[in-house]
């Protein structure tokens, strides 16, 4: 398995190389690999961190099954205590897919200031987990680009009793959190946005949005390479109401209308909220 990406390495894995190649962007993914140096939390990463009330977290339940969840608290509730170490002093709630989450697996957060429109990265692996808090040793930590982050406050309202996907919530979307995962590197979560209506239902089971310029780094569409395991977590922009999704997706080539030409198709198997 060529350019396997251990934690604190600087190259990118099997699954990434394949999509950067496919999307003629090697050569623009390659002058990013510094991003991926072995995690320093201190400086100004650890200032964003620490002024954030919000994040999701990329994480599998008991049942190893991928789930994303939002994780919130005041200013300060993401600690970092280390220049590797992240104490986050809360933890999903109960009703939420991955309330009670086992510890001892890899996760990844994503870090998110919609007002600032200002993102980070953090992952790594859940080294303790409790009601009060998660404790994460991280690997990886860096900032994204505020593309397509949509400048409005963040609602977040409780989780809800529900099984099944609410249409509305789906047409209403203008931003919502992908989790996806790879055999080695671990967890993942990123951030998708567009205009309501980006994200659609193509099919009783299935959703699909355009996937839009990024940092050409595929990290989300190259761990779907080689696990097709994904999740979402969707937020309503006005009401908070939100769902999480678990199934798996696929990236789908050379779609007519698309502005990159590709389309990830996601397959919904469970739906909690």
């Amino acid at each position: 398995m060529a350019c396997i990406r251990e934690y604190g390495g600087d190259v990118f894995h099997e699954g990434e190389l394949t999509v950067q190649r496919r999307a003629g962007v090697e050569a623009d993914a390659a002058r990013l690999e510094g991003m991926l140096a072995p995690a320093d939390l201190r400086g100004g990463l650890a200032q964003f961190l620490a002024g954030r009330t919000y994040a999701a977290l990329a994480a599998r339940d008991g049942d190893d099954r991928l789930w994303v969840a939002p994780v919130s608290g005041p200013p300060g509730f993401l600690e970092p205590t280390g220049a590797t170490t992240l104490a986050v002093h809360a933890a999903p709630a109960p009703g939420d897919a991955l309330h009670g989450l086992p510890a001892d697996q890899p996760v990844g957060l994503i870090v998110l200031e919609y007002v600032a429109r200002r993102r980070a990265r953090v992952n790594g692996r859940l080294v303790a987990a409790g009601p009060d808090g998660l404790l994460v040793e991280v690997a990886e930590a860096f900032g994204n680009c505020p593309r397509h982050i949509p400048p409005r406050p963040l609602a977040l309202a409780a989780p809800a009793d529900g099984s099944v996907l609410d249409d509305d919530l789906v047409a209403a979307v203008d931003t919502f959190v992908l989790g996806t995962s790879h055999p080695e590197r671990g967890a993942d979560a990123s951030h998708r946005g567009g205009p309501p209506g980006f994200l659609r239902r193509e099919s009783a089971h299935v959703l699909v949005w355009d996937d839009l310029p990024g940092n050409q780094m595929f990290t989300s569409l190259g761990n779907l390479a080689v696990d097709p395991a994904a999740a979402l977590l969707l937020v309503h922009p006005g009401t908070g109401r939100r769902q999480q999704l678990s199934g798996t997706a696929s990236v789908r080539w050379d779609v007519p209308g698309s502005a990159t030409g590709r389309q990830v198709a996601f397959e919904v198997e469970r739906v909690v909220g």
